[in-house]
């Protein structure tokens, strides 16, 4: 089966993001994709300054696209960091998942949040805005079991060697590395997870923007598990 990665431009405006979002899908289904992911933060700047701005609810008008899209298009949507999502008052990084029938099949929110302090690089705390998930996300398709994570969940060697246990063929982590952690670590940990589980890895981040308030390193992949 075909899959395709859409590393997207991020802009501030929402239905700018969600209208460009949709037409590289249905582009990427035309050119035979079954499974399309999303990057981390497809619709909306990444940075704790804007996680409660951007904040919907699921089901919300970003996944209500993914639904529509997925179904228009038949095919498997996996919807990046879909949404900074609001649920009890709290926040999390929440990445949904469409099948052919528009219908969620799989929810997964951030396990490990991305706090970090590189001296004279770069400082980032997503704890101050977000919540952690607390479980690990899988859904199957007639092709292979997907499992689920996001950007720092890659870091985590247990949860990929867990999905592996559980069936998963292929993990899929929407990402947004940076220009200090990307060169050095973006690909190496997709290469790691793959070769240690034996399955495929296919990592998606937004298009580099340098003007962006936080510059992701771009660079999305798909590694086998040789």
């Amino acid at each position: 089966f075909r899959l395709a990665l859409i590393q997207l431009h991020v802009s501030a405006v929402k239905s700018d993001n969600l209208q460009r979002t949709c037409g590289l899908v249905r582009e990427a289904s035309a050119k035979g994709a079954k499974l399309v992911a999303l990057p981390e933060c497809f619709n909306s700047p990444y940075g704790t300054q804007y996680f409660k701005e951007y904040a919907e609810k699921i089901p919300g008008e970003s996944t209500q696209k993914l639904s529509e899209v997925a179904k228009e298009c038949s095919i498997y949507l996996i919807g990046g960091r879909s949404i900074p999502e609001e649920d009890g008052g709290k926040l999390y990084n929440t990445c949904a998942v469409f099948g052919p029938d528009g219908a969620l099949l799989a929810k997964h929110r951030k396990v490990h949040l991305f706090d970090i302090n590189v001296p004279g690089k770069i400082q980032f705390k997503e704890s101050e805005t977000l919540s952690p998930g607390n479980s690990f996300s899988m859904f199957d398709t007639p092709y292979c079991k997907v499992g689920l994570g996001i950007c720092y969940d890659m870091r985590f060697a247990e949860m990929a060697q867990i999905y592996g246990q559980k069936g998963c063929q292929l993990l899929v982590y929407p990402g947004a590395f940076n220009m200090t952690t990307g060169p050095a670590h973006w690909e190496l940990l997709q290469r790691g997870r793959a070769v240690d589980n034996q399955l495929y890895v296919a990592a998606v981040s937004p298009a580099r923007d340098e003007k962006a308030s936080y510059v992701a390193w771009g660079h999305s992949t798909v590694v086998n598990p040789w």
